[in-house]
């Protein structure tokens, strides 16, 4: 059962799109794409360094493009294009030595302090 009053739910977003609001007034390097539930999309595009601290909800990054080195937990890992990285909530991370072009699809999901809190 449908219901015709209730918002689109938007099915389709770009790295362009993205990129396009990037970076923001503020000078952030991050925009919100998405939400639906307990999902929220970012496009991320750090440039110089990535001043990010721990974030409350389990997280994944799907690198656009880029490489460098993905730091969780003072372990260091390289990663390039089209990897796959998951953060667990409340775990310091950061990127390192990274390309200028970096840009990474973030996506938050869980419960505030991650699934595995439960």
């Amino acid at each position: 059962m449908s219901n015709e009053n209730a918002p689109a739910v938007k099915r389709r977003v770009t790295v362009e799109e993205g990129m396009s609001q990037l970076p923001r007034p503020d000078g952030k390097r991050f925009v919100t794409l998405f939400e639906h539930g307990s999902l929220l999309v970012e496009l991320y595009a750090p440039r110089g360094v990535d001043p990010q601290m721990p974030h409350t909800r389990d997280e994944v990054y799907i690198v656009v493009e880029g490489k460098g080195l993905f730091v969780i937990d003072d372990a260091r890992h390289a990663f390039n294009r089209g990897d796959f990285l998951f953060a667990p909530a409340g775990v310091p991370h950061r990127f390192e030595d990274f390309t200028d072009d970096l840009t990474v699809w973030v996506l938050f999901y869980g419960p505030e302090g991650g699934e595995a809190s439960e």
